[in-house]
């Protein structure tokens, strides 16, 4: 098997927020991100139920911006199925509830990779969608995926969406034994619009908490669906595999906020139906991971 590695050309300017030019994190990077998944300085605790875990951190530079940390135990779950189900593109669409499309753009190294995401928001916030470029690195038992927003000259934004922008997000899976695992989600957006209080607060206490929920109930499903769908295929364990199209870094530009437009909704209400029972999310059946 290939081993991914990151990329040891020269790299731009190390912090994210004062990145200049699109490059593959190297090793310190993902270090880099890791430290700040296991601090606790700063983080202030807005959820702590049955094994999930959430802290928030306002930017200080601006207020609007928002960091999301999410923890979670995750029993039964080894730490390679949970990978595997954070990268099965065709398994999201069954399990993840906000997805409105999500796909696959093109390859830039074995461990690296550019795509799109569009997800709903709670109504009546108009929906969002980003252009990331994604990178993984195994380390030892533990691994981490994350991403960075960049502007590909073939996907510009939608009218019919509100283009947000990725400053920094992120997976730092944890192995604790052959069975069990502990993920951290680290999350710095800019959803390029001043939101209104509600949806920071029920971001923190519900709808992380119910994703991260959401998250392990596919991952106790993943191995039984897998058997069903392409058992064998699994790129992001055999580069090789891959069907993408290659890509060179020189045709994406980073996607800076101040370059979008920005939407005011911190005047909007929730709307009756989110307030009563989260419209819009699927049920917790789990029919649809089958």
């Amino acid at each position: 098997m290939e081993k991914p590695a990151a990329s040891t050309e020269p790299q731009g300017p190390r912090p994210v927020l004062g990145r200049e030019s699109v490059q593959v994190p190297d090793d310190q990077d993902f270090r880099s991100f890791r430290s700040e998944c296991e601090a606790e300085v700063g983080w202030n605790l807005t959820y702590s139920k049955a094994g999930v875990s959430v802290w928030v951190q306002a930017v200080e530079m601006d207020r609007t911006l928002h960091k999301i940390k999410c923890r979670m135990e995750c029993r039964d779950v080894p730490a390679e199925t949970l990978y595997d189900v954070l990268h099965d593109i065709e398994y999201r669409k069954k399990w993840d509830s906000n997805v409105i499309e999500t796909f696959d753009i093109a390859r830039l190294t074995v461990n690296a990779d550019v795509g799109y995401y569009s997800w709903r928001c709670p109504k009546p916030l108009k929906n969002r969608d980003v252009i990331t470029l994604r990178s993984w690195l195994p380390m030892g038992a533990d691994y981490i995926i994350m991403n960075y927003s960049v502007k590909h000259p073939k996907y510009p934004p939608r009218k019919d969406l509100v283009r947000a922008v990725s400053i920094q997000t992120g997976y730092l899976i944890q192995s604790t034994g052959p069975k069990s695992c502990v993920i951290t989600y680290l999350a710095q957006v800019d959803p390029k619009g001043s939101l209104p209080k509600w949806v920071v607060n029920k971001s923190s206490q519900f709808l992380a908490p119910k994703a991260m929920k959401k998250m392990y109930k596919a991952c106790v499903k993943y191995p039984e669906w897998k058997q069903k769908h392409q058992p064998h295929f699994k790129p992001w364990l055999h580069p090789e595999q891959s069907p993408l199209p290659s890509l060179a870094l020189s045709e994406l530009s980073v996607q800076h906020a101040d370059s979008l437009e920005n939407i005011d909704e911190s005047a909007v209400a929730e709307s009756r139906e989110e307030r009563v029972g989260g419209a819009g999310e699927a049920s917790d059946d789990d029919t649809s991971l089958t």
